[in-house]
């Protein structure tokens, strides 16, 4: 058997464009669920719930397996790890096509795309970009490859569109399968990046797999980070399912619901790139407390305003900005308090926290709607989330928790 720890190690640069890659494949997918809302609960006679139930399932499985994905890319490599989702996002699309039930949905749709997507996205690309760069680095290259990564929620917009009219939606969740596909081959590069041997500026955990889970979830400092990260997968979720049909229930065309998530992917890109530069100028808890305000208040705005295709764009292109720029953010401050090497587990452990929130925003939008028509109550709870991630998230410090702790064991 090959050992890949003992082969050539790869370029800086291929680990971070071939990750930056499979995050536009599958970013850009998951981007694009919201548009099968209508036309699968239509075609199969379900109300709003059951679609949104299935995409909530998928977020909470994605969080749920997060740090166990994560501790086998921290052991195993990213390369395996990334194959394996790929291949599971891949069938769970595919048999997405031919769901006429909502237990098959659920099960397709939610548990096996989730699955899927634990294996190819932030958690375990950042994970591997950050073993292959010097500390002072990795913020800034995890805002590119998240930046990078965006342009797929830009793309399959319009793309997912295009195919839902032209060939109806069971075709054309077949057809985005197979750029989902091409995850696969990407990852092959990924079979040799290294898996321990990194550069570090903290010290690192070595307690294995629940000593170094149960080590950061007693620190009141990353408790507190994922309270922040669970505000933002509620919004983010709430709005990637239901914005294009809160926009047809206000009369607006159905081109601006698509319209409207494609802007948040392009903006994304320019939020996520400048995520990783303030994060390396700045502490990094602070320009997430500033992100969260600024939803809050762009929210309280956009609710507030008669609703047109202008102010739809316009909401579409500031969320845009502060849309997954939490993530890098996050990542680089849990890698800051715990150090790199069991970096893809841990930042899997608060993203469980983020999935939590998608599962509550996304479920309960279908709810609230079908009990009173209205998503108005959600976006009012989107709002007061907001000011709750915005205090909690200013005085953290990015501090090595692993070295405050043997410092005060010395004493």
């Amino acid at each position: 058997m090959m050992n890949t720890q003992a082969s050539k190690p790869l370029a800086p640069l291929t680990v971070l464009w071939c990750g930056a890659l499979i995050l536009t494949l599958s970013l850009g997918a998951r981007h694009a669920f919201g548009l099968f809302l209508q036309p699968m609960s239509m075609e199969n006679g379900w109300g709003r719930e059951v679609f949104a139930f299935a995409i909530a399932l998928q977020n909470l499985c994605w969080g749920l397996a997060q740090p166990f994905v994560g501790r086998a890319a921290d052991k195993l490599g990213a390369g395996l790890t990334m194959t394996v989702g790929g291949i599971l996002y891949v069938v769970g699309m595919v048999l997405m096509s031919q769901a006429d039930t909502p237990g098959g949905l659920a099960l397709c749709g939610g548990i096996l795309i989730g699955l899927g997507l634990s294996g190819t996205t932030f958690p375990v690309v950042f994970g591997a970009v950050s073993r292959v760069l010097p500390p002072e680095k990795r913020s800034m290259a995890m805002g590119v490859s998240m930046a990078l990564g965006s342009i797929g929620q830009f793309a399959f917009l319009p793309m997912g569109l295009g195919f839902i009219n032209a060939f109806g939606w069971e075709t054309a969740l077949i057809l985005l399968s197979a750029f989902v596909a091409l995850i696969i081959p990407l990852a092959y590069p990924l079979m040799s990046t290294p898996r321990s041997k990194v550069e570090t500026d903290a010290p690192e955990l070595t307690l294995g797999m629940w000593g170094s889970m149960g080590f950061a979830l007693k620190n009141k400092a990353f408790l507190m980070l994922s309270l922040g990260y669970f505000v933002c997968g509620f919004q983010l979720i709430f709005i990637t399912i239901h914005l294009p049909s809160f926009l047809l229930d206000q009369g607006i065309a159905p081109r601006a619901g698509s319209n409207a998530l494609a802007l948040i992917g392009l903006f994304n890109i320019l939020g996520s790139y400048l995520a990783g530069y303030l994060g390396s100028k700045y502490r990094k808890p602070l320009v997430l407390s500033s992100i969260y305000g600024l939803r809050g208040v762009l929210i309280f705005a956009f609710i507030l305003t008669p609703i047109s295709e202008l102010t739809v764009y316009l909401f579409a292109a500031g969320m845009g900005v502060l849309w997954l720029s939490t993530v890098p953010l996050t990542t680089g401050t849990v890698g800051a308090m715990f150090g790199v090497k069991s970096l893809s587990m841990l930042s899997g452990l608060v993203f469980l926290f983020h999935q939590v929130g998608a599962f509550i925003g996304g479920w309960m939008g279908g709810i609230l709607f079908d009990a009173t028509g209205s998503y108005m109550i959600v976006w009012w709870i989107s709002i007061a989330l907001s000011v709750i991630a915005t205090v909690v998230n200013l005085p953290l410090k990015e501090v090595s928790a692993v070295q405050k702790q043997a410092a005060h064991a010395a004493v």
